[in-house]
């Protein structure tokens, strides 16, 4: 693709520098989730409908993280985010609607050899983010690209509320929505700080304006 650092996969060197915490893991192409922001989840695999049932039982966490490839099981991105249920539906046929509030991001240290139907891992829980605030000429940029981009996709965009977000929000929000290709949204989980994925979220844009295709994501 040719923007961004490449994303990091499960078999990296790992630094543990805090205690391990066990996590039960949802491994979905394409999304990905922030701290202090939230992810609609509609569950209707028996797998993950047992894993929400026992979340739920528990602690009420999910950990977020994508798979890099196809495979049964297939192999995982190390970093993903633990979101913790803020709102579930339980539907009559066993389905679920749920809101997950993003905690923290997580590394992965290792797999769990489980029984369960769906996956588990050791992770480390990772500081949040201290940056929080973009510079103005950051903000307008990337606001600037994202007009462009919207006019482009004949997004239809409410301005004014966009106008009113915080630059966390704004850009985090914009990250976890996009319509881009699985590795270019690990890459926006990944960034080192929201100036850094502000930026990148401009080159993605900017390379999706230029290769757009018919399948509505960059490839």
């Amino acid at each position: 693709m040719g923007v961004g650092a490449a994303p990091q996969a499960v078999g990296d060197p790992v630094r543990v520098s805090d205690a391990v915490t066990r996590l039960s893991i949802f491994p979905l192409p394409g999304a990905i989730l922030f701290p202090r922001m939230h992810l609609p989840l509609h569950i209707f695999e028996p797998r993950y409908r047992a894993m929400v049932a026992d979340s739920l039982a528990r602690d009420r966490r999910i950990g977020m993280v994508q798979p890099r490839a196809g495979g049964d099981p297939p192999p995982l991105f190390t970093i993903g985010c633990v979101g913790r249920i803020a709102d579930v539906e339980a539907l009559d046929d066993g389905r679920y609607n749920l809101v997950l509030e993003g905690v923290a991001k997580f590394r992965i240290v290792r797999e769990l050899g489980v029984a369960t139907a769906f996956r588990q891992v050791e992770a480390v829980l990772l500081p949040l983010e201290s940056d929080t605030v973009l510079n103005l000429g950051e903000r307008a940029s990337l606001e600037a690209e994202s007009r462009r981009f919207a006019d482009a996709q004949n997004y239809a965009v409410d301005w004014d509320g966009v106008d009113r977000l915080d630059d966390e929000t704004l850009v985090n929000g914009i990250a976890q929505i996009a319509p881009f290709d699985p590795a270019s949204k690990q890459a926006l989980l990944e960034a080192g700080s929201l100036s850094d994925r502000a930026e990148l979220i401009v080159q993605l844009m900017t390379f999706f304006g230029r290769h757009d295709d018919d399948s509505g994501t960059l490839q």
